[in-house]
């Protein structure tokens, strides 16, 4: 099964959630007996985890600089404010600190998110049906913001037999509309909806959704757990993160980071469409050119007046950062044009305008 899966044909209208009190977790307790001593489960149940339990469970509670876990756990930096750092994880989460934690842990520790929760729900659904004979379905929970909103919620980091996400593009709402883009993230909505009877300092790790026995796959089927829940580079919109990442990753020429950027876009299509410059003193000139093998290009210039102030200046510089990302985003190369090329403008003389950066060809 790849992508979302379709919606199941009876959706819930009450689901119970309760959450349990367990011991501080060590390195090397088993989960699965914590979880079958804490309640009586039953077929179609949602097991609901956080993630530190499961940490903690694999020994990845460490002494020392959270900064150095940080880096490790990173691959890409999508934001910095001072000492926040919001990165891209080798799990392909985009968290905060990486998903390095510092709470519920001995002063002085810190935690690391576990290396493939998928495969760690996976375990545990497997062992949970060998235990119990239940057909449960596993999920691993963490703490995370969100783009454009204030606060926390928890998300699924790890899933085990339940559908991540529901497909209803095709379907009808109530009033006869067709849905295009609807798939609610099923895993995602449940993990935060434990999150409000588990809590966050009450030793509560452990919480169980039922009513939703609709959504649990078969036992021994999986799915293909919450890495659907990650979305694609090339669909997202946001991950070029800051406007810091993206000029570094742009100035490296960073051939990872910038795996991160969409594709190139159509050849009908003019990345500078839309820069635009109105300043007085400052000129901008983009202009379709295509190489000599006929395949498109871009002739970009950025002039200034002579004499032009600061804010001329800064407003120049300003649009060479955006020439640099957008040529980036589209996977186009730039290449020096030499002077006899030079994109000046014929009724311009030379003391009049001096050329901020060397005009480019930007090349597919």
């Amino acid at each position: 099964m790849t992508g979302p899966a379709s919606e199941p044909a009876q959706t819930p209208a009450r689901i119970e959630v309760e959450a349990y009190v367990w011991p501080e977790v060590a390195p090397g307790s088993d989960l699965v007996a914590l979880v079958a001593g804490s309640t009586r489960l039953a077929d179609g149940d949602v097991v609901v985890l956080t993630s530190k339990a499961v940490s903690k469970s694999q020994g990845l509670v460490v002494e020392g600089d959270r900064a150095v876990l940080i880096a490790q756990d990173t691959t890409r930096v999508v934001a910095r404010r001072g000492p926040t750092v919001i990165a891209e994880t080798r799990h392909g989460l985009v968290l905060a600190a990486a998903g390095v934690d510092a709470s519920n842990v001995p002063p002085g520790s810190v935690v690391a998110l576990p290396p493939d929760s998928d495969s760690s729900a996976r375990q545990l659904r497997e062992r949970l049906y060998e235990v119990t004979d239940c057909n449960v379905a596993v999920l691993v929970t963490d703490t995370a913001g969100r783009a454009w909103r204030n606060g926390q919620t928890d998300m699924a980091v790890g899933c085990a037999g339940l559908l991540p996400m529901v497909d209803m593009a095709g379907s009808l709402d109530s009033h006869a509309n067709l849905l295009e883009v609807t798939a609610p993230a099923v895993a995602d909505e449940l993990a935060a909806a434990a999150d409000l009877v588990k809590g966050k300092a009450t030793g509560r790790p452990l919480a169980v959704v039922r009513g939703l026995a609709a959504w649990v796959l078969p036992a021994g089927e999986h799915g293909d757990g919450a890495r659907t829940l990650v979305r694609p580079a090339d669909d997202d919109l946001f991950g070029l993160g800051s406007r810091e990442a993206v000029r570094a990753a742009v100035l490296r020429r960073d051939e990872e980071a910038l795996a991160h950027f969409p594709r190139r876009i159509g050849s009908d299509a003019d990345p500078f469409e839309g820069l635009a410059c109105d300043h007085p003193a400052v000129r901008l000139i983009c202009s379709p050119r295509p190489d000599d093998s006929g395949s498109p290009g871009w002739l970009v210039q950025v002039d200034l007046l002579a004499g032009a102030g600061p804010d001329a200046w800064l407003e120049a510089g300003r649009l060479l950062e955006k020439v640099d990302a957008l040529a980036a985003a589209n996977r186009l190369r730039s290449e020096p044009v030499s002077a006899a090329d030079d994109h000046d403008d014929p009724e311009a003389s030379a003391p009049v305008w001096v050329k901020v950066a060397r005009t480019h060809w930007f090349v597919a």
